[in-house]
This record gives structure tokens, sequence and C-alpha cells, in this order.
């Protein structure tokens, strides 16, 4: 079994409805060394990354740590907005995040399903990176639990999981608060 640890980006330097890619904020650099902190004595193990910038930018500090090369993984990028909501994005993701993914269309349960295949090909130990909807879809994987949102990541909290290849278990949830998505 591998066992891979889900850290949610830290606090962006700009909310998700504004920016399409955003940086860290000063926080988010904060909760990225407190997230290397917590995860240094484990490794090195490999290291998995959304491609979008907050995401990378909280695996920094751990990549510094372990002297590694992060592998970006493409699937497991923030849920996709269609381009005919960009303009209400905010509004948008707060509706989706009530459904359950059996309610939305084939492009977004082709994305999750895209999140889970990509925690499920994990074969070793691995730290990775991403964001909250995605952690969800993992985690919803791994406790059979159909609702988009069931669980309120804090930023660059751990959660754990554990895989076959075929499966998730959930190991543990990370800290979780209200949160401003970002």
């Amino acid at each position: 079994m591998a066992r891979i640890y889900l850290v949610r980006h830290g606090e962006a330097a700009a909310r998700w409805a504004d920016e399409l890619d955003p940086g860290l904020s000063e926080l988010g650099r904060t909760q990225a060394r407190e997230a290397e902190e917590a995860l240094a004595p484990l490794g090195p193990l490999d290291i998995v990354s959304s491609p979008l910038m907050r995401a990378r930018e909280t695996a920094e500090p751990l990549v510094n740590s372990w002297g590694v090369k992060p592998r970006i993984e493409r699937r497991l990028t923030e849920i996709p907005t269609p381009e005919e909501v960009m303009d209400t994005r905010m509004a948008w993701l707060e509706q989706t995040v009530k459904k359950r993914w059996a309610d939305l269309d084939g492009d977004l349960a082709a994305w999750r399903r895209g999140v889970i295949d990509a925690v499920l090909a994990l074969e070793r130990d691995t730290v990775v990176f991403s964001h909250f909807v995605a952690i969800n879809a993992a985690l919803g994987a791994a406790v059979d639990d159909d609702r988009v949102m069931h669980f309120w990541p804090n930023n660059a909290s751990i959660s754990i999981v554990e895989t076959d290849g075929s499966t998730l278990a959930l190991i543990e949830r990370g800290g979780e608060a209200v949160t401003d998505v970002r």
C-alpha cells in the first residue's frame, strides 16, 4: 500500500474568483513552510504537484528540503470552470459544491475521475500538492461519499489516504476550517 499525503495549497495572494493562477500570499508562504516542517521527517518521498502556481509554491519548501524534483500532474489541478460562467465563477463554485458528482455534467465527472485515477496510480509513498475540490474528490472516493464537498480542508492541511492501485482508504483528514475560496 502506498501512503499518499494530500496537501491543500497555502493561502493564495488573490481570490479564486478574481485570478486564475495566483501565487501564494505571505501567509500562504508561512503555511507552506509549516507543511514542510510537518512532512520533512517522512522523506524524502516523491512529490507530485498540480501545475497551478499556488500548489507549486506550497511544494517548494519541501522540494528544497528533500532535494527532489516534483512531478507536475495536470489531473490534480483545480476544478475546471466552464467558460460560459467565468464572469460568475464564484457563484458557480458555490452552487457546484452543494451538489453530488452524479448530478454534474460529463466534463466535471471526467475531471473527478482523473483526480482519483492520478492518486490511484501512485505506487510509492508520495506527497501531493493540490486544491480543495480535488482533495474532496479523492477523499470522497476513499469514503464512498458522492458529495462534491464533504470536507473543508484548511490551507496547507495534510490529509492522508492509502492506495493499493485500485482503491483508496482514508487514514486521516487534515485540518478543517471555514474557508474563503482562494
